[in-house]
């Protein structure tokens, strides 16, 4: 018999192919193109991440852990986040790996809203955010944040807050995808103060955190650690996105539905991925730093390149994003076209604004985890595209 499909979830029928990726793989057919698309570092993976893999499979059998993650793995991320971001978690109880920050955000989602719950998601945004909300049959509240230069205000937040009654959390990026914006400890704080006496829970995807350029991170739990679920990762950082390693620290009263939520849709991480998340843990952040550096000096490239093009753009405090207004003399004023028409005529791809949600049109989305020979011939190819508006 065959599937029914007005049978199927609703919500589930709404979804479609993330647009990041499908404009990604449409790139990646074009013959010698210039691809700042994904964030996908381009560095390899730390020799010492590598060799403690390899050592875990020589070591067979490789068996199920507990849910959470290995007590060794666990441990180490305790550590690193005590040691980074000043903050304790309880590695048997307020730790949980997952597959990538990904899983952390739905694992996390799943475990406290119930449905027709209200999520504030300020944007643009990274992209799985809002469908993940509304899979699971809540409300997602959009705060267009372009006003003000990327970055929500306490002013914006207690109006959203005064509008909306059904409000269970918030989802915090910083610094964020797509924009590279963050917050300093000021802004932070004020932030905070309101949503303290909101008391809805702070999901903060953190997963930009170590690669802060000119201020220093601090994580809102560090303010709100008994509201705050934090999530980070070692995708980024460690340039471990096929890996797939992620994690969770809440409060023990929070993170024991989680672990249950967790090991219902996985089980456990796989077992040669947690011993390559110990070694970078507790023996890779030099060569985070080395790769920070780096990106560092790509930002600043990319930026001045840009600046002398006379583009308006946003210069990142983190990540590795760089948010360009389209220019107004470019016809149509339209990203998705203008994205589409900069791969076609220039072989130069670059994601539109649009796709990171309300706040994000008009602007382009350039991904510096790329290699500075491809920076330089992405600013030649940003040039040669405008001259023909001239």
């Amino acid at each position: 018999m065959p599937i029914l499909k007005q049978q199927m979830n609703k919500e589930a029928l709404q979804l479609h192919a993330q647009e990041i990726f499908a404009f990604n793989a449409q790139a990646s057919q074009v013959p010698g193109v210039i691809n700042l698309t994904l964030g996908e570092p381009n560095f390899s993976t730390p020799d010492v991440v590598k060799t403690a893999a390899k050592a875990a499979i020589d070591e067979q059998p490789l068996r199920y852990t507990l849910p959470q993650g290995k007590i060794e793995l666990t441990q180490a991320i305790a550590d690193y986040v005590q040691r980074h971001y000043h903050l304790k978690y309880d590695p048997t109880t307020e730790v949980i790996a997952t597959i990538g920050v990904t899983e952390s955000v739905f694992v996390s989602l799943m475990s406290i809203l119930n449905a027709g719950d209200e999520v504030l998601i300020p944007s643009p945004c990274f992209t799985i955010y809002q469908p993940i909300v509304q899979l699971l049959q809540c409300q997602p509240i959009m705060i267009n944040t372009a006003a003000t230069n990327f970055k929500l205000t306490p002013e914006v937040l207690q109006q959203t807050l005064a509008a909306h009654q059904q409000v269970k959390a918030i989802i915090l990026n910083y610094p964020s995808n797509p924009t590279g914006s963050t917050y300093d400890a000021t802004e932070l704080q004020a932030l905070a103060t309101v949503l303290r006496e909101a008391g809805i829970f702070v999901l903060s995807d953190e997963i930009y955190s170590e690669l802060t350029y000119d201020v220093e991170h601090q994580s809102i739990a560090q303010l709100l650690p008994e509201q705050t679920i934090l999530m980070n990762g070692l995708s980024k950082a460690f340039a471990m996105t096929g890996w797939r390693v992620g994690y969770i620290c809440a409060p023990a009263a929070v993170a024991e539905p989680m672990i249950h939520v967790h090991e219902l849709m996985t089980t456990s991480i796989s077992t040669v991925s947690q011993a390559a998340a110990i070694a970078a843990l507790t023996e890779g952040e030099a060569d985070t730093q080395r790769m920070k550096d780096q990106y560092a000096q790509r930002r600043d490239v990319l930026y001045q390149g840009l600046l002398k093009l006379n583009f308006t753009v946003i210069r990142p405090q983190g990540a590795f994003y760089m948010f360009m207004k389209v220019p107004t003399k470019w016809q149509p004023q339209d990203d998705v076209q203008i994205a589409h028409d900069l791969l076609a005529a220039e072989k130069l791809a670059v994601l539109p604004g649009s796709y990171f949600g309300v706040g994000g049109a008009g602007y382009l989305r350039i991904s510096y985890a790329a290699s500075m020979a491809d920076l330089q011939a992405a600013l030649t190819a940003f040039e040669n595209f405008s001259k023909k508006f001239n």
